[in-house]
């Protein structure tokens, strides 16, 4: 499995970002995928992930600003973040994991900054 992560960047607090992964390979369901961030110093932690039957999860400090959204059909995931705060400051990585071959990968990150 490759996961293709796009998006990211620099903004202001309060501004929005939309992050999104491809993942291509053998996307054997059922499977989740989502966002995890690592900030420096700190431990990754996850941010939101989607199962392909469409539940999602949200850390405790994002819910109500972030979404996260699927398409099976084009095995993409996105990361819609709106009001967005220093603290989200991190590398986003992209994640896809199946519980059926307990197979587990990561895309290349992407840095999110945010400025106050």
């Amino acid at each position: 499995v490759q996961l293709q992560a796009s998006g990211g960047g620099l903004v202001q607090a309060g501004e929005s970002l939309t992050l999104s992964c491809a993942a291509s390979g053998s996307l054997f369901r059922p499977n989740v995928m989502g966002w995890y961030r690592q900030a420096p110093g700190k431990q990754r932690e996850l941010v939101a992930d989607i199962s392909s039957s469409g539940l999602t999860n949200y850390r405790d400090s994002v819910k109500g600003r972030f979404t996260v959204s699927r398409d099976n059909a084009k095995n993409t995931v996105s990361l819609q973040m709106n009001s967005l705060e220093s603290e989200d400051t991190a590398v986003y990585s992209c994640n896809f994991r199946s519980p059926i071959t307990r197979s587990n990968y990561w895309g290349r990150g992407t840095q999110v900054t945010v400025s106050s």
